[in-house]
C-alpha cells in the first residue's frame, strides 16, 4: 500500500520479454535463400495441440524450395489451438522451426489465428534469394546439413562449432 506505483505504458511503449520467451513460429531459411523446412510433419507429429499441419511437397531441379527432396508445401500454425510448448521445435531435425519474441498474436477472428507459410517464413535478408533457385552453398543436401555453412542465415546461434579442439572425455 505504501509502496510507489508502477505503471506500465504497454500499448505505447512495449515491455521486452524475456530472452527465452516462446512467442510467434518462424520458419528459417538458409543464407542463399532456400528454406531449411523439409516437410517432414515431424512437428506436426510432436504437437500435443494439434496446432500444426504440413503438407510437404516434392522439389524438382526446375523448382527447387530447399536443399533435401522435399519442402513444406503447406504448413499452417493454429495460434487459437496452439498451446507455446516448444515440442514442435524441439522435434525438428533441420532447426527450421523456431520460436521468436513476439507476443502479439490476438485477433477476433478464429480465421486470423492460423498463420499460412508466407506468415511464418523468415524475411529475406541481404544476399538472400527469393526461392525457388538452384541451390548456391553446394551441390547436395550434405553441404547445407551435415558440413553447415557459418552463416546461419536468419536463426543465430544455429551454426555447427567445430568440434575439433573439443577434449575428449574419459
Amino acid at each position: 500500500m505504501f509502496k510507489k506505483r508502477v505503471t506500465i505504458k504497454y500499448p505505447d511503449v512495449p515491455q521486452p520479454s524475456a530472452p527465452r520467451f516462446h512467442g510467434r513460429h518462424v520458419l528459417n531459411r538458409h543464407p542463399d535463400g532456400l528454406e531449411k523446412c523439409v516437410g517432414c510433419e515431424l512437428c506436426a507429429w510432436a504437437c500435443p495441440a494439434d496446432a500444426i499441419y504440413v503438407e510437404g511437397g516434392d522439389n524438382t531441379e526446375e523448382a527447387r524450395f530447399s536443399p533435401g527432396e522435399r519442402y513444406g508445401a503447406i504448413y499452417q500454425i493454429n495460434y487459437a489451438r496452439c498451446i507455446f510448448c516448444g515440442l514442435c521445435i524441439e522435434a525438428c531435425p533441420t532447426r527450421s522451426l523456431t520460436m521468436s519474441n513476439a507476443y502479439e498474436l490476438a485477433s477476433d477472428s478464429r480465421a486470423d489465428l492460423i498463420f499460412t507459410k508466407e506468415q511464418l517464413l523468415a524475411p529475406l535478408l541481404p544476399g538472400m534469394e527469393l526461392p525457388p533457385h538452384a541451390m548456391r552453398l553446394g551441390e547436395n543436401e550434405t553441404d547445407y546439413y551435415v558440413q553447415g555453412p557459418t552463416n546461419p542465415g536468419a536463426s543465430a546461434g544455429a551454426e555447427r562449432t567445430d568440434r575439433s579442439d573439443a577434449k575428449e572425455v574419459v
